[in-house]
Parts: C-alpha cells; sequence; structure tokens
C-alpha cells in the first residue's frame, strides 16, 4: 500500500511543479537584455555610446574589442564562424550610482562595472545592435537607486543609438 499512496504523491507534486513551470513560463532574453537597434553605423554608435556616457559625468574603465577576442579564439578552437562583423563592449562606472547602489546591498557589487555593447552581424550590415542587462523587475520597484541605475542604462543606450 505504500508504494500506491507515494506514487500518488509523487504523481501529484509532478503535476503541481508542471503547472507551475508552465505558469510562469521561460526566462526570455527580451526580460533580461535591453536590445536597441540603430540604421546607424558601427563607428557612429560606438562614438554616440562613448559619448553619452562621458556627458553623464561616467568614467569609460575599458573598451573590449568582443570581435576580435572572438574571431581569435575561435580560430584557435576550430570554430571559423564568424559571429560579429564587429562588437565591443565599453565597461563604465558611476561613482555617485555605484556608492549608492553597493551602499543599499554590498551584493550589488557584480553590477560594478556597467557594461553596455555595440555590435553589427554579417546578415544584417545596415543594423547596428546595442544592449545591456535589464535591472531586475523587483529590484527597481523595491529600490529608487536601482530604478536610477535601470534609467540611466536605458538613456545612454538610447543616447547611442540617437545617432
Amino acid at each position: 500500500m505504500a508504494p500506491r499512496r507515494l506514487s500518488s504523491f509523487l504523481r501529484h507534486s509532478l503535476l503541481t511543479l508542471a503547472a507551475v513551470l508552465i505558469v510562469a513560463g521561460p526566462v526570455h532574453a527580451e526580460e533580461r537584455y535591453a536590445v536597441y537597434e540603430s540604421d546607424s553605423s558601427f563607428g557612429d554608435v560606438i562614438d554616440g555610446l562613448k559619448l553619452a556616457i562621458q556627458e553623464r559625468g561616467m568614467y569609460i574603465n575599458n573598451v573590449m574589442h568582443m570581435d576580435e577576442m572572438l574571431e581569435r579564439t575561435g580560430k584557435d578552437l576550430g570554430m571559423d564562424e564568424t559571429i560579429y562583423t564587429h562588437a565591443q563592449s565599453i565597461e563604465f562606472c558611476s561613482a555617485v550610482l555605484s556608492r549608492k547602489m553597493t551602499a543599499e546591498d554590498p551584493v550589488r557589487i557584480v553590477n560594478c562595472p556597467f557594461i553596455i555593447a555595440v555590435y553589427t552581424l554579417p546578415d544584417e550590415p545596415d543594423t547596428t545592435y546595442v544592449v545591456h542587462r535589464r535591472m531586475p523587475a523587483d529590484e527597481t520597484d523595491a529600490s529608487p537607486v536601482m530604478r536610477e541605475v535601470a534609467d540611466m542604462l536605458e538613456a545612454v543606450a538610447e543616447g547611442a543609438v540617437s545617432w
């Protein structure tokens, strides 16, 4: 009799889990990343991004040439497909926002530095993409400083694609 009860319990548990997963659904890229498109050239958009960062008084820490790194390592690994025509990620910092964000919750150090990437794809030469991670809605709803960080990332990305 015990195996029958266990079997019924497991069946009920699995059905409940399945229902939760169906309702919750998968996390889509649109929810985790904000993607913007521009018909401006890669060079214009990357220049626009740098200007949008600097005109807000923030410091650019590093410009990572992701296209070159991925192309080089792809060849070393026997993966010859070109992913990006151009791709750069810009790391930058706002001393004020970083300080406020981490003072509120030290775990948020993981958000420093902020990163926004710009790229073009081989099959879409006339479109330049700008992308950054979205701040989770529960954080931006609960924290004015995280709302400020999210708004800053959006404004900087929009400044880049407006070129």
